[in-house]
Order: C-alpha cells, then structure tokens, then sequence
C-alpha cells in the first residue's frame, strides 16, 4: 500500500488504539504526531503547551506533519487539533487517506474525564467545553475521506478502516 492512513478526530476518540491496533493487523510502521512532538521537545504536550503556549505547540505540529506526510504506506495518528491548519490537511491528503474517528462528546468525556495529561479539559466544565471544540472542530473533520464511528467499539473501527485500505 503505497498511501498513508492518517486518523483525524477529538481527543479520547480512540485514534492511538485504533492506530496501534491497524498498524499490527496491517503489518505497517505507525506514528503518533503528539508521541513526537514530546520526544523532539522532551516535554509532555501538558507541560509544553504550559510553558511555550498553544501557538508554539502548532508550530512544532505543523513540523512533524510535514515530515510524516513524505512517508509512504504508514499509519499517522494526529493530534485533535492536526485539521485547525489547513496546510497540515493538504500535506495529509497528498499522500494519504484521512479517516475522521468519530465519537460524541458524551463518549469522548467519559473516556478522558480522568485523564490529568490533557491540557484542554483541565477547566472547571470539561463536558462542556468538549463539546465547544467539538461543534467548532466539526466542520473540518467532516472534510475527511472516510468517516468511521468508533462509538460502539474500537474493534469495529478498526475493522472498518482495514477493509477501506485492503479492498
């Protein structure tokens, strides 16, 4: 397979298990732009965006994009926030197939309400402010080539994305 898998969508959508998941059944190498982005800083995405701001982070963002979207047949799992610049949309979609991981807030909250590493729901209502990225992030995961719903189970979505890449 000579095109990419990219997976795009919220935080807690499942996007590093399915990735993980895919790049075992599909015998592929995977990346995760936030795992490098931390090894290149050395810094959690938490601490980084604590001490150099959301602006830095995108930028750092946009560096690691821009490398792994050269690669040819490999699984690329994105930060949330990977669609808010468009550039990282056209190098994503130049070489690869963009799968949008969809999951409501509702769901999304309850996987992550315990989770203290993620900077944007350590706010007094993380529900809602979920749900405040969601419908404003929306617009631009619908631009994916294929939408999965990985609501009911990770297996399924895995499943789902597997058949659209071997078929």
């Amino acid at each position: 397979m000579k095109k990419n898998i990219v997976l795009v969508g919220m935080m807690g959508s499942g996007k590093s298990v399915i990735a993980k998941a895919l790049a075992e059944r599909l015998q592929l190498p995977c990346y995760s732009t936030d795992e490098l982005i931390e090894q290149k800083t050395k810094k959690s995405i938490k601490a980084l965006v604590a001490s150099k701001g959301w602006e830095y982070f995108r930028s750092k963002e946009e560096q690691i994009v821009a490398q792994l979207a050269k690669k040819k047949g490999v699984i690329i799992d994105t930060g949330g926030g990977v669609i808010l610049n468009p550039d990282n949309v056209r190098l994503l979609k130049k070489h690869g197939i963009i799968f949008f991981i969809k999951v409501g807030p509702a769901v999304i909250f309850e996987r992550i309400k315990d989770d203290k590493k993620r900077p944007l729901i350590n706010v007094p209502n993380p529900l809602a402010e979920i749900r405040r990225i969601y419908k404003q992030r929306l617009p631009l995961y619908n631009q994916a080539d294929v939408i999965v719903n990985a609501s009911v189970s990770i297996e399924s979505a895995v499943a789902a994305i597997a058949r659209k890449v071997v078929s």
